[in-house]
């Protein structure tokens, strides 16, 4: 295994240990997010406000969500900055083909 390899392997388990770890320290706490408060605003200004869209599924608990929806966005981001890093490559090796282009041809004669 590479130097590289282990060393993302590890980064990884940091990153699954910092998912899991509030819930396992906190699993008393009770989680609430803009969406539950902009639906009692609406209900306060509207009361007769009929909701017209369901979700197709519904997570266990507001932790779950929550946790679904910043994997979400993760691998939002990690989608995105592999685009950007892979043009970024790209871009970096035709600069480099192009400066082994342009330097003359060393001949060697006998």
């Amino acid at each position: 295994m590479s130097k590289t390899t282990k060393k993302n392997l590890i980064l990884l388990l940091f990153v699954v240990i910092l998912v899991v770890t509030p819930f396992l320290i906190s699993s008393q706490g009770t989680f609430s997010g803009s969406d539950d408060q902009g639906t009692a605003q609406i209900l306060k200004n509207d009361p007769n406000y009929k909701v017209w869209a369901h979700p197709l599924w519904t997570p266990p608990s507001g932790e779950i969500e929550s946790l679904l929806f910043t994997l979400q966005g993760s691998l939002g981001t990690g989608i995105i900055a592999y685009v950007i890093g892979s043009a970024h490559g790209k871009k970096k090796a035709l600069k480099q083909l192009e400066d082994q282009a342009k330097q003359p041809k060393s001949t060697t004669g006998a």
